[in-house]
């Protein structure tokens, strides 16, 4: 079983929980702002994930463009980036996969047939 942080309107959420599901694996499926991951989840996911923090900002948001955080991440230490990412589902990534050792961000899908099935 994997847990899923998504939004139901995101069309790459649909296809990476439709893939997962299409190859067996469980969804706990979380929506990504009702259910918004606190700072100390995603500094642990974004520890597991081996990726740049940057990468777990959606950038291309609505969120993140009208907040003006591109000016202000540099400026900003991980723990205020953690908290700015906890502060508002729509700044986050998605989809994030986890099985709380692995986390992955958005969707490839050979990264998925690697990594999830």
């Amino acid at each position: 079983m994997v847990t899923m942080y998504g939004y139901p309107k995101c069309s790459t959420c649909v296809k990476a929980k439709k893939a997962l599901e299409a190859n067996g694996v469980e969804v706990d499926y979380k929506h990504i702002v009702e259910e918004t991951p606190g700072a100390e989840t995603i500094q642990a996911l974004h520890q597991k994930s081996g990726e740049p923090l940057k990468k777990f900002f959606n950038t291309s948001g609505q969120s993140y463009r009208s907040q003006g955080i591109k000016d202000r991440l540099p400026n900003l230490s991980e723990q205020e980036q953690y908290e700015l990412l906890a502060s508002d589902g729509m700044l986050l990534k998605r989809p994030i996969v986890t099985d709380g050792q692995d986390v992955t961000i958005g969707f490839k899908e050979e990264l998925y047939q690697g990594k999830w099935y």
